[in-house]
């Protein structure tokens, strides 16, 4: 009995796309709530071989929307966990764990040898590296983003415009997300099978492509709707830099966006601590480059906005949380 029949009886699939797909190198960042929905339908599936990268545990609220979970995993690393569950699942499939979050001097490291790249982190810093990432080497990515009830999924890079090209801005005017706002399972789900669709159609060359195609997900209102963005401008300006603080340099000017009872600890020893509110005050120093940090880098573009209309032009972003 061949495990692939009711797929392969597709004509646009067949023995010669169960191949490609047993073939496909695909990286999923993040094994949450849409990973615990696409890396099962992407093993499921046949594909051959799959890198994960998370570097979270397994906490008793991820349960209602991460499905891949169970009680007796937590405290576990989510990536180890993915191993055990998708190797039980299909033994085809080859899953290379990588217990460490991404970032950018670690996207080369995590892009090496894949054909695809899904973005499941729903972490707006990792979104716009794994894309500028995706862009300059000609992979295609997959990202998907959910709050609440309400989502989106697109297809990004290769033969379509980069995510900076739709969205050329971190969302500044809000700092919500699942943590502060929640969501709901079914949504995640939903968004996060809308992924593993639109993969392994990239992977198996279906036409029209998913590249280039954005879909919003709105289950408030019932609304589903799609556009392409095939024919989007990338961007001309080029963006702030996210680095990490393996990036830093001796002479870099760190400013500290958090109060140090929301980090204790900061990116470096020594760090200017600066709320966001003083910084239109704040003075920067000359021939010197302005790192700004906080939590999720929504903060600090909010910052690098106000510091560049002042003339500002040497600026870069931690996200600490990604650090």
């Amino acid at each position: 009995m061949n495990r692939y029949q009711r797929q392969q009886m597709l004509p646009e699939i067949g023995e010669e796309g169960q191949k490609a797909l047993s073939t496909a190198h695909v990286l999923v960042v993040g094994a949450g709530g849409l990973g615990s929905t696409l890396l099962p339908l992407l093993a499921g599936a046949g594909v051959g071989y799959l890198r994960v990268w998370d570097d979270d545990v397994v906490e008793l609220h991820n349960l209602h929307r991460q499905t891949l979970y169970t009680l007796n995993d937590i405290g576990q690393s989510k990536a180890l966990c993915v191993v055990r569950a998708l190797g039980a699942r299909n033994h085809d499939c080859i899953i290379e764990a990588r217990q460490q979050a991404l970032c950018i001097s670690t996207v080369a490291q995590a892009l090496q040898d894949v054909d695809l790249v899904i973005d499941a982190a729903d972490n707006f810093v990792v979104t716009y590296t794994l894309s500028d990432a995706c862009q300059q080497l000609g992979i295609p990515l997959i990202s998907a983003s959910v709050l609440g009830r309400q989502g989106y999924v697109g297809g990004f890079c290769a033969s379509a415009p980069s995510y900076r090209a739709v969205f050329p801005c971190l969302p500044i005017s809000t700092t919500a997300n699942c943590n502060t706002t929640g969501v709901m399972g079914p949504a995640v789900a939903t968004l996060g099978a809308l992924q593993a669709q639109m993969a392994l159609s990239v992977l198996l060359k279906f036409s029209p492509s998913p590249l280039g195609s954005l879909v919003n997900c709105d289950f408030i209102q019932w609304h589903f709707r799609s556009f392409r963005f095939d024919n989007a401008e990338e961007p001309v300006n080029s963006a702030i830099p996210f680095i990490d603080c393996n990036m830093l340099k001796a002479d870099d000017c760190i400013i500290e966006l958090r109060s140090r009872q929301e980090a204790p600890y900061s990116v470096a020893e020594s760090v200017q601590r600066i709320p966001l509110f003083a910084i239109e005050q704040w003075q920067p120093p000359a021939n010197r480059r302005v790192v700004l940090v906080c939590a999720s880098g929504i903060q600090a573009a909010k910052a690098a906005m106000l510091l560049e209309q002042r003339g500002v032009d040497r600026l870069a972003i931690i996200a600490a949380n990604r650090s």
